[in-house]
């Protein structure tokens, strides 16, 4: 029965992975903006199509959009799965290797 429920936890971890990983991308969408916000002192981060912004502020832009959304996600992954390993006692992924 445990191997059942080993098996089958994986697929139902699924759309809770999914929903976890739609508010971790909105909760680093809202961190970027905050952070740019102090950074640079403007509401809206440089676009790589915007002709009046320079390389170095749309990589910059882009470096810290990247590091804040994996630290989050990375973040909001590990809580969801420990909660489901707390309450199922099962790692919610088939093989301790994590995402695809």
């Amino acid at each position: 029965m445990a191997r059942k429920k080993k098996q089958k936890l994986p697929l139902a971890y699924k759309p809770i992975g999914f929903a976890l990983g739609w508010v971790g991308g909105t909760l680093a969408g809202m961190a970027f903006q905050k952070t740019w916000k102090l950074l640079r002192h403007e509401d809206d981060a440089p676009d790589a199509l915007d002709p009046d912004r320079r390389w170095g502020e749309i990589l910059l832009a882009a470096a810290i959009q990247g590091a804040i959304f994996a630290a989050v996600r990375s973040a909001v992954d590990r809580t969801g799965a420990k909660a489901i390993q707390r309450s199922t006692g099962v790692w919610p992924t088939g093989d301790r290797a994590g995402r695809d």
